[in-house]
């Protein structure tokens, strides 16, 4: 329950600010123009009965402007006077135009003020990845320094690859890191036309075909590759199974009930293999057989295997921590003075979005349609406690991922808004007000289902069901 509220709140607290600052995107524009903002909204006030939906709100003196908040968690908004938006108010647009609305403004204005938020969006994730490059620096694992090489499944195996070769680069240039939120590791992979290996201490070339289906390699269990990271444990959980059965850390995994392991993912993918068992059991007998295990393990130091035995937890857990890269290779660290930080941060901010984009086109195919994720796959992005490194990476990552979607040429989203305004730009002539309001509605429904379709996901995920 706990790790479930600490990722709320980061959830919460970043979805605020991004919206927060999106919507003051639209508003500064707005008010710059002169044009009236009748209310600032984070969450939306949606009525129930006769209560307004709203949390609270306030009017400062000399102000036009409402703030306030209300109760559903699904973004926010600013209500601009003479437009037509989610608000679908249409009394108002009944009404002679009056100089502070937004109709009655010149075209290129109006395109500034829906773009502000997007552009508020993306200056805003810049800003963060500068400032997370002054403060943290730049730290990653060099695929090449990874000596004991990568594990490899059977399509990858199929095209040539083997267990530890040391990957180096590919026609398109060197490797970087093996993963990061954009999956450049992956994509460079899909998109070569050769990869260039080390091989028993040799340089060797492997040719692929260049079009490669990034998605595929990542969503298949065991992945297509992977570091070659040993059974190793790292640490035992006081009072844990495995702590109960004598391991220790620094003790190597070496089978489980019979299965070789030779790395964790060997490891995880027999746990796996027990967690499907343990759904068809029924009865407490028959989970107690499933959690009932037999390891072979070397201990530290030594030279012959032990056979131990142990009851894994409910959930199948021996109560260790793994080891990982940070256990066998050393990172390359990088730091960035105030003034580095700024084209360090948007160098890299770019390479997301460009990241992002790249992935976008597989949502068109049935596995890209099953990732896409709502709230709950959003929240688990956060870790399960307070970190603010990982707080601030993800904010700014949310906050591409917002600018990208905003602008997408969807009626109700600031792009689709952008797409009828450059039409009037080009033609002279505006879209009518019904047509404005029947393409909201489209794009609200749109939307809602899109918001019904990823929530879903995320449920039949958690059932296991996908």
């Amino acid at each position: 329950m706990e790790t479930f509220l600490i990722r709320l709140l980061q959830f919460v607290l970043a979805i605020s600010l991004l919206v927060l600052l999106h919507e003051g995107g639209h508003m500064f524009f707005a008010k710059l123009f002169g044009v009236r903002v009748e209310k600032f909204y984070v969450f939306f006030d949606v009525n129930i009965g006769k209560w307004s939906g709203k949390l609270f709100s306030w009017k400062p003196k000399k102000d036009d402007t409402e703030y306030g908040m209300g109760w559903l968690p699904l973004g926010g908004y600013c209500k601009i006077s003479g437009m037509i938006d989610e608000s679908l108010d249409r009394e108002q647009m009944k009404k002679d135009p009056q100089p502070w609305e937004f109709r009655t403004k010149p075209a290129w204005q109006r395109l500034l003020i829906m773009i502000g938020g997007v552009l508020v969006n993306f200056v805003l994730a810049l800003f963060i990845y500068s400032m997370i490059m002054f403060t943290w620096g730049d730290s990653y694992f060099k695929v090449s320094d990874m000596t004991m090489g990568m594990r490899f499944n059977a399509d990858a195996k199929a095209l040539g690859f083997k267990d530890h070769d040391v990957m180096l680069g590919t026609d398109q240039g060197s490797f970087r890191e093996f993963a990061n939120v954009n999956g450049d590791f992956f994509r460079q992979i899909a998109q070569a036309k050769r990869v260039d290996v080390l091989r028993n201490g040799k340089k060797q070339s492997i040719k692929l075909p260049g079009d490669m289906d990034m998605l595929s390699m990542i969503k298949t269990r065991p992945y297509f590759v992977e570091p070659f990271i040993p059974a190793q444990v790292d640490s035992v959980m006081s009072g844990s199974p495995a702590a109960k059965a004598g391991m220790k850390a620094g003790d190597v995994i070496k089978s489980i009930n019979g299965k070789a392991v030779e790395t964790w993912s060997d490891m995880n993918y027999q746990t796996g293999v027990l967690d499907d068992v343990m759904a068809v059991k029924n009865t407490h007998k028959d989970s107690l057989a499933a959690r009932s295990v037999v390891l072979t393990v070397q201990h530290k130091g030594a030279t012959k295997l032990d056979t131990m035995r142990m009851v894994m937890t409910p959930d199948l857990k021996l109560g260790v921590y793994q080891s990982s890269l940070a256990s066998f290779y050393k990172p390359v660290q990088v730091q960035y003075s105030f003034l580095e930080s700024f084209p360090a941060g948007a160098k890299h901010g770019w390479n997301v979005l460009r990241g992002y984009v790249g992935n976008f086109r597989y949502l068109a195919s049935a596995d890209g349609a099953k990732s896409i994720g709502g709230f709950g796959s959003i929240g688990s992005l956060f870790p399960p406690y307070w970190d603010w490194y990982m707080f601030w990476s993800m904010t700014a990552f949310l906050s591409i991922i917002l600018a990208f979607m905003n602008i997408l040429p969807i009626p109700a989203l600031d792009g689709g808004h952008v797409v009828f305004l450059l039409y009037e730009m080009i033609t002279r002539r505006k879209p009518s007000e019904k047509f404005m309001v029947w393409a909201e509605y489209a794009g609200i429904t749109i939307l809602i289902i899109l918001m019904v379709f990823a929530n879903l996901n995320d449920i039949l995920r958690w059932l296991h069901v996908m």
